[in-house]
């Protein structure tokens, strides 16, 4: 009898999702497309962004106090293989004159969308070759960007920000690497810090992890503890602006489904047209319990660019 009882509850774990390998699969095309937006809307949940968002950030400040969210740029921050980002000092001027003027520049070659603090969009993350309200690769790339979703299209976002401090939450100072942060983690963060999420957020979420940046920067880059698929379909019910985390992909990484590639980017960008921040600097916000803030971010314009970097600030 006990063997045919677990394998009832078995196969029950097997057709309900329980099992390893069953956490999550991307819905069809038609299942997500159009999106909410409309099906020509290129910004998802840029559309947010309205005159009453502003001012609803605006009433949040109180203090005039500044909290800069962005890491610096340099060849030796952490970056994924492949990615690179280089500066090269140039003297440009040294003209005749009693005033004996000079100039300096400089070249940065490198990957300035994918890069630090960044901003990612839709054409950033597909299914397959379908990227947000499924516009497909085929379609919009070019060689010299995308010809839709760019980054262009996003512009400056103000919004009210709101931290959620799973570490905290925990009573540790980071996360170990392999922590799935689940969605009763998230309303646990809420109930502590006594906030309530509003549509049109900008959802911060750390880890601890940002600790490494620049001390261990090959750990901070090999895996990281994140946001799960289950935590990132409870955020996108949020009805978020943003989501962004002080780790490098928002998501816990590797996947714990060994099936599975990045899913959160999927959820959050593709299928629900919500803009990701990553290596975000949150450890200052988190040392004064600064939970609720205005938060404001602007991408580069980069033409048919897939993110930007960006230097974001929380105030309060």
């Amino acid at each position: 009898m006990r063997t045919v009882v677990t394998a009832a509850v078995l196969l029950f774990a097997l057709d309900t999702g329980l099992a390893s390998g069953q956490t999550w699969r991307p819905p069809a095309d038609n299942q997500r497309c159009p999106s909410k937006w409309g099906a020509g809307d290129q910004r998802g949940s840029g559309n947010h962004m309205k005159p009453e968002t502003v001012l609803r950030a605006a009433r949040l400040i109180q203090a005039g106090e500044v909290f800069e969210l962005g890491r610096v740029l340099s060849e030796t921050m952490p970056m994924p293989a492949g990615r690179r980002f280089e500066v090269l000092t140039k003297r440009t001027r040294n003209d005749a004159g009693a005033n004996r003027r000079g100039s300096n520049e400089e070249l940065v070659v490198g990957e300035i969308g994918q890069v630090g603090t960044q901003f990612d969009t839709f054409s950033h993350q597909t299914i397959g070759t379908s990227m947000y309200n499924c516009v497909t690769v085929e379609e919009a790339a070019t060689r010299t960007g995308f010809s839709k979703l760019g980054v262009e299209q996003v512009g400056a976002l103000v919004t009210r920000g709101v931290l959620l401090d799973i570490a905290a939450l925990k009573g540790v100072p980071m996360l170990a690497e392999t922590y799935e942060i689940t969605p009763q983690d998230l309303e646990a963060a809420l109930a502590k810090q006594k906030l309530t999420l509003s549509r049109g957020d900008a959802i911060l979420i750390r880890t601890g992890w940002g600790t490494l940046w620049g001390k261990d920067n090959a750990r901070y880059q090999r895996s990281s503890p994140g946001v799960g698929t289950a935590a990132a379909e409870w955020l996108a019910k949020q009805d978020p602006m943003l989501v962004g985390a002080d780790n490098t992909a928002v998501e816990i990484s590797p996947n714990p489904d060994p099936q599975l590639a990045g899913p959160g980017h999927q959820i959050l960008i593709v299928v629900n047209g919500i803009h990701l921040l990553e290596n975000l600097r949150l450890d200052e916000l988190a040392a004064r319990r600064v939970y609720e803030f205005a938060l404001i971010v602007e991408p580069l314009k980069i033409q048919g660019g897939t993110g930007s970097t960006v230097a974001p600030i929380a105030i309060r």
